[in-house]
């Protein structure tokens, strides 16, 4: 930030830099991109800044967006949650980008919500999250827990998914886990599962040490009932807990972990031998055979000039969420903000695994969900998938704050309406 911009900001002026449109006075459009390409979360996030480049440059080879170029400013946050703030602030007020796609870490995301609200702009937001949240300036094109974390549990309890009886809830401490788990425990207990058949444990960002937590599930499953973890553990913190899982022999016959933040990207970074027969949920795995994934998979190696890179579920994410924001643009007529988000419901967008997503008037999306194994070749042999799209719901029926809650932004023009109240309880903007 130079000295001019620091004085502006000393003054209290940042909300009047802020522009409605990248269009004004200008030859481009901006596109913001906020992902930490350093840090902890840099071995999931930096993939998703080089999708957005690659997806920015195909648009422009099509003649751009409403007969201008788009501009890519891309920004690192560095893993560091407040300084994700700090550069939303400065994308929307400096560079005065049309739109921001980032985030992966819900602490990341709940950082920047306040920046978003106040100079009225608009987040994607690519990555599978808790829930209990909708915005009217956040477009959610990860799953939502209906979308990935249920779905996963009822797999592992039904017969082709081993009848799970035991329970370890696995995860790095920060809210995306913390509230996820909370969920799967009321969920759980709704479903007959003992307390004592339930464990949670949380871990730091960046944890190493596992020797002690992987010990203590190989003895949480050896009180004789098929036991299962379901992990949150996310960032760069996988590489060492799915080692040690190999080193103490924990393997997927005896105790399967299925995973909700380990994808292709991050099993690029580790043997997958010893983990063959562990599980991941997504709505896309790059293994799905459609003539639109393997589009992209040739158009990816093509832009990044290297075969071996893979892709994974929130690349597709990204790749949809900015699909739809293409086609919102192009029916408003312009990149204004309140524009475009009055037009992003309804919008429909191809998924990679075949068939159409739509955003629906909660800011979420319709997506399939796939259940698939770890292979000793570092892909996922789906083993398990819905029948249809499933409409991503942000307000869970299993916890009592929100059971009675429902999120429309056209009609009722608020995310967390009351049905039984009959009264929105937020703001409504």
């Amino acid at each position: 930030m130079n000295f001019a911009r620091n004085l502006f900001a000393a003054a209290g002026l940042a909300t009047l830099l802020a522009a409605p449109s990248a269009q004004a006075d200008d030859d481009t459009i901006k596109v913001g991109i906020l992902h930490s390409l350093s840090g902890t979360m840099a071995i999931s996030e930096t993939t998703l800044k080089d999708a957005m480049l690659m997806l920015i440059a195909e648009q422009n080879a099509k003649g751009g967006l409403l007969g201008k170029k788009l501009e890519p400013v891309v920004v690192d946050p560095a893993s560091n949650w407040p300084l994700f703030a700090e550069k939303a602030r400065e994308l929307i007020s400096q560079d005065h980008v049309a739109a921001v796609f980032g985030c992966w870490t819900s602490v990341s995301r709940k950082s920047v919500l306040p920046v978003f609200k106040e100079l009225d702009s608009i987040l994607f937001y690519p990555v599978q999250y808790e829930g209990q949240e909708s915005e009217r300036n956040v477009f959610y094109t990860g799953a939502a827990p209906n979308q990935q974390a249920i779905p996963a549990v009822d797999y592992l309890m039904s017969k082709d998914g081993g009848s799970v009886k035991r329970w370890v809830l696995e995860g790095t401490d920060y809210v995306y886990p913390r509230t996820t788990n909370k969920i799967l425990e009321a969920y759980l207990l709704s479903k007959g599962v003992s307390p004592d058949d339930i464990m949670i444990n949380y871990t730091p960002f960046g944890f190493s040490d596992w020797q002690t937590e992987v010990s203590k599930i190989k003895a949480f499953g050896s009180a004789g009932k098929k036991t299962a973890v379901v992990s949150t553990v996310n960032g760069d913190a996988n590489v060492p807990f799915y080692k040690e899982l190999g080193n103490q022999g924990v393997k997927a016959e005896d105790i399967p972990v299925v995973a909700f933040s380990v994808g292709e990207e991050e099993l690029a970074g580790l043997d997958p031998k010893p983990l063959v027969g562990h599980l991941a949920a997504w709505n896309y795995f790059e293994s799905i055979d459609t003539p639109e994934n393997k589009a992209f998979i040739d158009a990816w190696h093509k832009f990044t000039g290297n075969d071996k890179r893979v892709t994974n579920d929130p690349m597709e994410a990204a790749y949809i969420g900015f699909n739809m924001w293409v086609k919102a643009v192009e029916k408003a007529g312009t990149t204004d903000p309140d524009k475009v988000i009055a037009a992003l419901p309804g919008t429909q967008a191809p998924n990679l695994t075949g068939g159409m997503s739509e955003m629906l008037p909660n800011h979420h999306i319709t997506k399939p969900v796939y259940i698939g194994e770890i292979q000793d070749n570092g892909q996922f042999d789906v083993v398990w998938q819905t029948k249809g799209l499933i409409p991503g719901e942000p307000w869970s029926p299993y916890l009592p704050e929100s059971k009675d809650l429902v999120s429309d932004w056209v009609k009722l023009n608020c995310g967390n309406y009351d049905k039984v109240k009959n009264t929105c309880l937020g703001a409504t903007n």
